[in-house]
């Protein structure tokens, strides 16, 4: 047990404290609040973190680690079928080597940046067996894609059986993520959803990202619908409907789905948001890639009147320049002036938290809560902390997960 005193405690769960302290007993809090009450009881080891804010470890809510060789890879292109024809061919590029250092590179630069916890898409799972265990709290979602026929791929195969087998004591947890309603058929949606409620999998999506995507679906028209429709991609579900209510109307996604992206709404689409059933549905807004990718403005303030949870998330390092939420923060003040820096920490903590159904478990500093959280220098008020956090651009030098300090 090993308490620790600071400037300032953000716990997420309250007003932030000033001097506050609190206690770690193996992988959980056990106390936090006022220093003097929590250290009334003269703990065996407390350690004094100095003037330092420390707050709950971020969660990065969508993001692609495979990627992260590709950074300044591809120039910002107003043409997002033109972007994914330019992953696609980095991809082919790679090798499963490459991948995997991309994945540990990824790993280093999340951590470096007070990320505790990522949701994490996998479309090379044939590097898993060969990947160390993460540093991090990591959820690996295997990508699902049938937007044309493939032949057996036997390593690949191989790849997905082993996604799912036991690799040792991990931190976080397996999930699916049929890629997209564009790559992904309305079969493997179906089946993604069966497995989730049978093997209590949590399921993401890429959904509505862009003009490009709701053009396909509701017109069958553009250049995304022109390209997969030369790959050979069934096109029979396109021209009526939009991206969304092409994956709601057809039961393909339940509220507990954690939704990427949904840049491109209509108004019929925000009538079915406004419905209960859809209130607890997560959506991931990437601020920095939205902006790489041109894309329209995000209905932020549609889906939080709606009471959707909207978290944040960096996407990958083919669509940003770094694997940082502080800086995918800042990007978020300067487009929503109504954000409050509040809102904002909370879009990496509670909020994203609640998409995992783990409210209870991570996203604050509170007694039974998981033992994550960073510090970072910080000695002004308590009332200007979460601004202070917001506009830190200092690398994370201590950080705890899961009670044992990383850095």
């Amino acid at each position: 047990m090993t308490a620790y005193q600071c400037h300032t405690l953000v716990t997420m769960g309250g007003p932030p404290i000033e001097n506050g302290a609190f206690v770690v007993e193996g992988p959980r809090f056990v106390k936090a609040g006022r220093a003097a009450d929590v250290l009334a009881d003269r703990p065996k080891e407390v350690v004094d973190l100095g003037e330092v804010a420390v707050m709950p470890g971020l969660i990065n809510a969508h993001c692609h680690l495979d990627y992260t060789l590709m950074r300044g890879a591809i120039l910002p292109a107003q043409s997002f079928s033109r972007w994914v024809k330019r992953i696609n061919a980095l991809k082919r590029s790679l090798t499963d080597r490459d991948y995997l250092r991309a994945t540990q590179l990824g790993f280093e630069e999340l951590q470096r940046n007070g990320t505790t916890t990522v949701l994490n898409i996998v479309s090379t799972p044939q590097i898993l067996p060969l990947l160390p265990l993460p540093p991090i709290r990591t959820w690996f979602f295997l990508e699902l894609i049938d937007v044309r026929p493939r032949p057996w791929i036997e390593e690949h195969a191989f790849g997905s059986w082993t996604f799912f087998s036991e690799n040792g004591v991990q931190l976080g947890g397996l999930g699916l993520s049929p890629h997209a309603p564009y790559t992904a058929s309305a079969k493997l949606y179906q089946l993604a959803l069966e497995c989730s409620r049978s093997m209590n999998l949590r399921v993401t999506t890429h959904v509505a990202e862009s003009r490009e995507e709701y053009a396909m679906f509701a017109n069958a028209s553009g250049e995304l619908h022109d390209f997969l429709k030369q790959l050979g991609r069934p096109m029979g579900d396109c021209g009526s409907t939009s991206p969304l209510r092409h994956l709601i109307e057809n039961n393909l996604i339940d509220s507990d789905c954690i939704v990427a992206h949904l840049n491109e709404l209509d108004d019929r689409d925000l009538e079915i948001l406004s419905r209960t059933e859809w209130r607890n549905l997560s959506v991931v807004h990437c601020p920095k890639s939205h902006r790489f990718l041109h894309q329209n403005r995000f209905p932020l303030e549609g889906l939080t009147e709606r009471g959707l949870n909207v978290c944040l998330g960096t996407d990958s390092l083919a669509s940003n320049d770094s694997l940082n939420l502080f800086s995918e923060m800042r990007m978020a003040q300067k487009t929503y002036q109504k954000l409050t820096a509040q809102d904002l920490l909370e879009m990496v903590t509670t909020r994203p938290a609640r998409a995992l159904k783990l409210q209870h478990e991570l996203g604050k500093i509170a007694a039974g809560h998981l033992a994550d959280c960073i510090a970072l220098p910080y000695k002004g008020a308590p009332r200007d902390v979460f601004e202070g956090i917001v506009q830190n651009r200092s690398p994370i030098k201590w950080m705890l997960v899961n009670g044992q300090k990383l850095r």
